[in-house]
């Protein structure tokens, strides 16, 4: 718990700290990258979030829908909150990014298979289940449709924080930048985006390309930050550099 607490004052000093230069222009220059990363991270990951809540609550009664939809969507908002409160930390350990970047790159597959396949209910077909008072053959109860939007909200809350905190790098006040976009935009255009992302496809290809790039520097930083500590390759160099230095085949290798 003192470590917690410890650690807890240390991310609010970094970010006060972050907040005085943010009125900065060479702040927004050095960041705009990672933001506009970011943002496209979110805008592709948030329409998930209201075809799982969506297809969950149609399956309840139909008194019971809104209930199910607040609760999925507030239940979403505390994950990526707890989520996002380890995340950057404990990408700060070495070897731990490169275990996220991994992650990513299986998120992309996901993502891949769910853009080339298309075969998952639209928001179209979800928001005419909701409308009518039909929850099909068998009712679910309130807990099982929360039990189900728990289990997928799990899994799309650490994709999101993942790919938000790997993008963000070492700035603490980015992260919480992505992460407030990220809940504003699951909370209140959530159906919005997945029509828009329904309607025009290359949106998703984007973001996805952004999250693959995210991946592989994660995997490449951190595999940089490996070779230094356990092989002193790369230290004050990329690790390609490294290599060829120790090969002899780097221009200055010799001299």
């Amino acid at each position: 718990m003192e470590f917690l607490a410890v650690d807890g004052g240390s991310l609010l000093a970094t970010l006060a700290t972050e907040i005085e230069h943010m009125l900065s222009p060479a702040w927004w220059r050095a960041h705009s990258v990672a933001l506009l990363n970011i943002l496209m991270i979110d805008l592709t990951l948030a329409g998930d979030n209201a075809i799982v809540v969506g297809m969950a609550a149609s399956r309840v009664r139909a008194d019971m829908r809104a209930k199910v939809i607040f609760w999925g969507i507030t239940g979403a908002v505390i994950l990526r909150i707890l989520f996002a409160g380890v995340a950057q930390q404990m990408l700060q350990v070495i070897g731990l990014t490169l275990a996220g970047g991994l992650l990513l790159l299986f998120v992309c597959w996901k993502m891949y298979r769910e853009i080339v396949g298309g075969n998952g209910p639209s928001i179209d077909e979800i928001e005419g289940r909701l409308a009518s008072d039909d929850s099909g053959a068998n009712d679910a109860s309130f807990w099982s449709a929360m039990w189900t939007i728990i289990l997928a909200d799990l899994s799309m809350s650490l994709d999101n924080v993942l790919a938000v905190a790997g993008a963000a790098g070492e700035s603490t006040l980015v992260l919480v930048i992505g992460l407030a976009v990220a809940i504003i935009l699951m909370a209140v255009a959530s159906t919005f985006i997945a029509r828009l992302l329904h309607r025009y496809p290359w949106i998703a290809w984007i973001g996805l390309l952004i999250i693959l790039y995210v991946a592989i520097d994660m995997i490449y930083r951190d595999s940089h930050h490996i070779a230094c500590a356990a092989w002193q390759i790369g230290c004050s160099e990329t690790i390609f550099e490294g290599i060829m230095h120790r090969l002899g085949l780097w221009p200055d290798a010799g001299g």
